[in-house]
């Protein structure tokens, strides 16, 4: 079964940066879709980012485009999020996700908090 296991997150100032991490585990990724979504308090979850293993196309939200950067390491079956130009908006609980044509599979999540 697939295994996702976030890292990376904490407290950082605005205009600072952090990188997740998700590592995938349980599967061959290569037809598959990764995913960062987030979710603050009293908020639904939304869409940041998504990459295709394969091609390594990818997709972004417009409120992260130009700031965050989604990316895969094929050898280390993990996948990025670098985040730079963090905002106070941007604090929420991020989840890494995975799929073929829905999005299956989910982390646990890793909390950012970003202060003003």
């Amino acid at each position: 079964q697939v295994q996702l296991v976030e890292s990376g997150g904490g407290l950082v100032q605005a205009g600072g940066s952090l990188r997740l991490s998700c590592a995938a585990s349980g599967r061959t990724f290569s037809n598959y879709v990764m995913g960062w979504f987030r979710q603050a308090p009293g908020k639904e979850r939304e869409f940041v980012a998504r990459i295709r293993w394969g091609s390594g196309a990818t997709s972004y939200v417009d409120s992260v485009k130009g700031r965050f950067t989604i990316s895969r390491d094929n050898a280390k079956n993990t996948v990025y999020l670098q985040m730079n130009s963090l905002k106070p908006e941007d604090t929420a609980t991020y989840y890494c996700a995975a799929g073929i044509t829905t999005w299956d599979n989910w982390g646990q999540g890793t909390q950012v908090t970003v202060s003003s």
